[in-house]
């Protein structure tokens, strides 16, 4: 009886979860009617909960593809609730890649739960519990960007587009990141397992530094020139032009005060 009462608390949803769901839809509201007096405040409280939502939703599909693979320890760990609190480093899984995006506007990777992977047999099963939080990210991103190829934008408010287009950044940016093979990084843990062992102990101690390197080669003005012509050319393809995403990440950064354009342009 009490295991069972357990395993239901294991995989319940946080309270902590809901209320940032609720923090989304609040300001997401606020954005859309305008009833916020500076249309960046309510901008950048959305886009920053939507982010963590996002956040919570790629950490969740890492526990679950691992709890379905042969990880039952995953829902013990306190992984299924979607309680951020819960994950193993929470300051490089939510407050760090916050700080990113108000600093640089960039979707910051993080790794948070642990899985014990010596409980999961086979290499698919490994290559697709690292697939499925930065997938999540693209699942976010089309969702971002739907009413954009779908063109449907006839009725949905200025700020809120501009909003949803830098949201949309976030999530394709994140979803790059976190598919490049370094080591550390999900798109290495894709294509580890199979790689040989040799190659595999050579690789490891290299791992807590993968994301370092990767700001470190983007800190290169040619290749982060590539970079992010590489994201205008997905959001581009995807309906999102420049002045959306110039717009949405102008009223991010409300404190700026630089919004005088974006509140004439159609």
């Amino acid at each position: 009886m009490t295991t069972a009462a357990s395993r239901r608390s294991d995989r319940r949803i946080s309270p902590v979860f809901v209320g940032i769901v609720a923090v989304t839809a609040v300001t997401g509201w606020a954005a859309w009617t305008g009833f916020a007096a500076q249309p960046g405040i309510a901008v950048f409280l959305f886009v920053t909960a939507a982010w963590i939502v996002s956040l919570c939703l790629h950490e969740y599909a890492h526990a679950r593809t691992a709890l379905h693979s042969g990880d039952i320890s995953i829902g013990a760990k306190g992984y299924l609730t979607l309680n951020p609190l819960k994950y193993t480093h929470a300051l490089l899984s939510i407050v760090l890649p916050v700080i990113f995006v108000i600093m640089g506007g960039i979707g910051l990777p993080g790794g948070a739960v642990f899985i014990e992977r010596q409980r999961i047999q086979g290499r698919w099963k490994h290559s697709l519990i690292s697939a499925a939080g930065p997938l999540t990210n693209v699942l976010f991103a089309a969702v971002c960007t739907a009413p954009f190829w779908l063109h449907a934008l006839d009725g949905v408010p200025r700020d809120f587009q501009y909003a949803l287009a830098f949201l949309a950044l976030l999530q394709v940016t994140a979803a790059i990141l976190n598919f490049l093979p370094m080591p550390g990084l999900d798109g290495y843990g894709v294509i580890e397992p199979w790689l040989s062992y040799n190659i595999r102990r050579q690789v490891e101690p290299f791992a807590p530094f993968g994301l370092l390197a990767v700001f470190a080669i983007l800190w290169i003005p040619s290749v982060n020139g590539v970079f992010f012509d590489a994201i205008d050319s997905i959001l581009n393809g995807l309906g999102i032009d420049d002045i959306h995403r110039y717009c949405g990440q102008e009223l991010y950064r409300f404190w700026q005060g630089s919004t005088e354009f974006c509140s004439v342009s159609p």
